[in-house]
């Protein structure tokens, strides 16, 4: 069995584990869970130090965690918001609660910010206190697995590879308490680790940091890399 087999059988387990408890809408295959108990996992991740310090939130753009971008909001973080696909050579959405003129809820929807947010580029970027991950699957020891598409792979890679995303910046990972697994998840070079499991119950200290060094530019195919306009302005020159 391949790395890619392994974690999809971690994503099948994982998403009928929620669809059978009835904690997810039934069209969770093949998404980010968007999980009963996401606001209060924002609440309990405003609990956490690394949050309180931060001023600078990056986070992905699912419904999953749009209470946690809105938290962000309603506490005067400037959140960075990733475009979805990456789908612009600037990848990202600027929400600044400081010139915002609609309701944070509103704005950090994906409709929100498509309608009020200018996009960025890295070079327009502050360095970023805490990233959120969306995951479908996460283990104690950090290891993570998105839904399989490798867009938050692919964005903290690149802001580590413009020094905005550094050791001091802590990640995390929303989750409901049964996407939290017990079994190793495989793990390839460019994958990284969270440093911070948050669920309704409880927040997870993950001890075992583990991140790339930058895009990982031979694990990429020649087409992936076309079809994201910042990756095939980066490309290295053979």
């Amino acid at each position: 069995m391949t790395i890619d087999q392994a974690k999809q059988a971690v994503r099948d387990k994982v998403w009928r584990r929620l669809a059978n408890a009835g904690v997810v809408p039934p069209d969770v295959y093949g998404t980010i869970p968007d999980f009963n108990g996401a606001n209060a996992t924002a609440e309990r991740l405003a609990e956490l130090e690394g949050w309180r310090h931060a001023e600078t939130v990056k986070a992905n753009p699912d419904h999953a965690q749009l209470p946690v971008r809105a938290q962000a909001l309603r506490e005067g973080k400037v959140l960075y918001m990733a475009v979805p696909r990456m789908a612009s050579l600037q990848p990202f959405y600027l929400l600044d609660p400081s010139s915002l003129d609609v309701p944070p809820d509103e704005a950090a929807g994906k409709e929100g910010a498509r309608r009020i947010a200018p996009r960025v580029g890295v070079d327009q970027m502050r360095p970023i206190d805490l990233v959120v991950c969306g995951s479908v699957a996460v283990n104690r020891s950090g290891a993570r697995i998105g839904k399989g598409a490798g867009y938050s792979d692919l964005e903290v890679a690149l802001l580590i590879e413009a020094g905005l995303v550094t050791p001091e910046t802590v990640i995390v990972a929303p989750v409901h308490r049964l996407q939290v697994i017990d079994e190793d998840i495989p793990e390839a070079e460019h994958d990284f680790r969270v440093d911070y499991i948050v669920t309704p119950e409880e927040l997870i200290s993950c001890p075992r940091s583990r991140r790339p060094k930058g895009i990982m530019w031979d694990d990429l195919r020649v087409d992936q890399i076309a079809e994201i306009p910042v990756l095939a302005a980066r490309r290295p020159t053979p």
